[in-house]
């Protein structure tokens, strides 16, 4: 039983490393035909407040609310990030996958929209103070000036695999600065002076 659910736990957490991916590129970045909710609240609201310059952090109270997702998504995402793993049980007879990967998803929503309100408006909170936040905002960051990169905000393990992950600006830019934002600018090559070659006689 305690191995079921621990494999549904950790599957869960990679499949909802591709499905955040899948939803944040295809979803929340295009109208799927005339489904266009997540697209308006997230590429055209959310993006146009914030962005990778000093307006990624909150600036205007009444912005607050296009942070987080609706109430709702939550549980509609988590149910259907399940469908697959149910059938997946109902062929193999082993229930427990369910417990492991219903935990995963939630938890990983859950992580999702709060560490994505710490990004945007940092408080100094003790997640705040960690590495993994402070390379996760970073990615973040990123994917606020380059929309088509870094689409993972909890486990970039997609990005990775997919060909999105982007680690630096290609260009300078007047990024937003703050104790849990890296500096995600490009690397300045230091000019070293070539040797002069020994000459043979």
């Amino acid at each position: 039983m305690l191995f079921w659910i621990i494999a549904g736990f950790v599957f869960g957490i990679v499949f909802a490393s591709f499905f955040e991916w899948t939803l944040h590129r295809y979803v929340m970045h295009q109208p799927v035909g005339r489904f266009d909710y997540a697209f308006q609240a997230h590429a055209v609201v959310h993006h146009q407040v914030f962005k990778a310059d000093p307006t990624y952090h909150l600036i205007h109270e009444q912005d607050k609310a296009t942070i987080p997702m609706a109430w709702w998504n939550g549980p509609v995402l988590a149910l259907i990030m399940q469908m697959p793993c149910l059938a997946v049980a109902l062929l193999t007879g082993h229930y427990w996958l369910l417990l492991g990967t219903g935990l995963a998803f939630l938890g990983y929503y859950g992580t999702y929209e709060y560490i994505h309100w710490c990004m945007h408006l940092p408080r100094r909170r003790n997640v705040e103070r960690t590495g993994l936040f402070f390379r996760l905002n970073g990615h973040d960051l990123l994917h606020h000036r380059y929309m088509h990169k870094n689409f993972n905000v909890v486990f970039p393990l997609a990005d990775l695999l997919l060909g999105t992950l982007l680690l630096r600006s290609k260009v300078s830019f007047a990024q937003a600065r703050g104790a849990s934002v890296p500096d995600v600018q490009p690397h300045v090559k230091k000019f070293r002076p070539q040797r002069a070659l020994a000459t043979v006689e």
